[in-house]
């Protein structure tokens, strides 16, 4: 199964241009979850409930990958947890050899 995962950090950001790039990377709105926050609040509830349903051989699609934390070692963190735990893959739209 593929799943898409967008986050804004602000509320002046707009999730059209990662919601539009999900959709050409063919995945279904259902499939698609969606954190809007700001930097102090990083709790992350749908990015929680698409860890809690992805499985082994899923596929998890970003737009970039400071989608996945807010820092290195966030982001270096989570990568790791994604493949070596959970045993999903991670598609990086904005970086094609990833």
């Amino acid at each position: 199964m593929k799943y898409g995962y967008i986050r804004v950090s602000t509320k002046e950001q707009n999730i059209d241009r990662q919601l539009t790039a999900m959709y050409k990377e063919g995945i279904a709105k259902k499939q698609i979850y969606i954190d809007k926050m700001s930097g102090r609040d990083f709790n992350r509830v749908a990015y929680k409930r698409m860890i809690k349903r992805v499985k082994k051989g899923d596929e998890i699609v970003i737009k970039s990958i400071d989608r996945l934390g807010r820092n290195y070692d966030e982001i270096l963190e989570q990568w790791r947890y994604l493949v070596r735990e959970k045993e999903v893959d991670i598609r990086v739209i904005d970086l094609e050899l990833l």
